[in-house]
């Protein structure tokens, strides 16, 4: 088994507020201060098949300029999400599964490019996508508990998909145990690692109740279990992989 990072922006950046600024009462953030921001995706090969985690934004995403004053810069395209793939070796063909964390566009955006695998994502997701067909499966997280997760969904050996709504409602990371460790591929828990650290929600989230608790889960895992915390809009994730960095809180 091997996790790759499917690499697609580069060089953006996040403001304070929008990377620790969900539940601001009052606290005085600084943007000035800005974190580092990039894309990218992941995949695992099982050595028998290929699963995708989310899978980019549309090929047709114009690249944009950092504006003053942006909270959030996505960075400089690499590569659309089939050619980072191709990249890494693979084809489209090669996948047999994706699971979905969630439905925005820059984890949702190529589905459109794997007609023939089978997309595992929440039924809460599905509905908003308003996603049908034999080769959907809306997940219900029927295979019992997980560590400190109430629910869990066994996807292949060493793979599961856990619920963590909040940021949206139907949202859920992916933990594949390798060699002792417990990747997590959390899709939008955080924008960027500080947050987790500091115990911060980033900006977007649909339910801010679910996504506090959805948070508090994560951590308690991450505190109980050598996680490597592997994200989505920073560098650090894919760092992270590359260096087998547990996290530490």
């Amino acid at each position: 088994m091997e996790i790759k990072a499917v690499k697609l922006y580069e060089g953006g950046f996040m403001s304070e507020s929008f990377a620790l600024g969900g539940e601001d009462k009052g606290q005085t953030l600084d943007d000035t201060k800005t974190y580092s921001s990039s894309l990218q995706n992941y995949l695992i090969d099982m050595g028998n098949e290929v699963i995708l985690i989310d899978t980019g934004l549309p090929k047709e995403t114009q690249d944009t300029l950092p504006k003053a004053g942006q909270k959030i810069y996505q960075g400089k395209r690499i590569r659309d999400y089939v050619s980072a793939l191709e990249n890494l070796g693979y084809s489209p063909d090669n996948v047999s599964k994706i699971l979905l964390t969630h439905k925005h566009p820059d984890h949702s955006g190529e589905l459109r490019s794997f007609p023939n695998a089978k997309i595992y994502l929440s039924m809460a997701e599905a509905e908003a996508m308003n996603l049908t067909g034999d080769n959907i499966i809306p997940v219900e997280y029927n295979d019992g508990p997980y560590y400190n997760f109430e629910k869990s969904k066994k996807i292949a050996d060493g793979v599961y998909f856990l619920p963590a709504p909040g940021h949206t409602k139907g949202n859920s990371v992916v933990v594949v145990e390798k060699d002792g460790l417990f990747y997590m591929i959390h899709g939008d828990i955080t924008y960027t690692d500080e947050a987790l650290r500091a115990n911060k929600l980033s900006m977007v989230f649909e339910d801010l109740d679910a996504a506090k608790q959805s948070l508090e889960k994560v951590r308690t895992f991450i505190q109980k279990n050598p996680t490597v915390y592997i994200s989505t809009h920073t560098p650090e994730g894919i760092e992270s992989l590359e260096q087998k960095k547990v996290m530490k809180l």
